[in-house]
């Protein structure tokens, strides 16, 4: 548990309690293929690699099977951007 919120050991646990549609990378760009991996097995509908994480080959085999890959974006910032965007509600 981190911060009052069940953690899992892996995405692959996780996904047998929520379906999971993002999976948002923070770890070194040499250890994204396993995840990737796995977020292929479960089904996910997109992979986010956060800021200053790469790995074209994973990403090539997520898009192979119709899974879109966002790299070296931070999410929240991406989010606020597209917020500004839109103006005021």
């Amino acid at each position: 548990e981190i911060l009052g919120e069940k953690a899992y050991p892996t995405l692959m646990d996780a996904a047998k309690e929520h379906r999971i549609d993002l999976v948002n990378v923070f770890r070194n760009s040499a250890d994204v293929p396993p995840v990737v991996d796995d977020a292929i097995g479960i089904g996910a509908k997109a992979i986010w690699l956060q800021l200053g994480i790469f790995h074209e080959m994973a990403a090539a085999k997520a898009r192979a099977q119709d899974i879109p890959v966002v790299q070296n974006r931070c999410l929240m910032v991406e989010h606020a951007r597209q917020d500004r965007e839109k103006g005021p509600r």
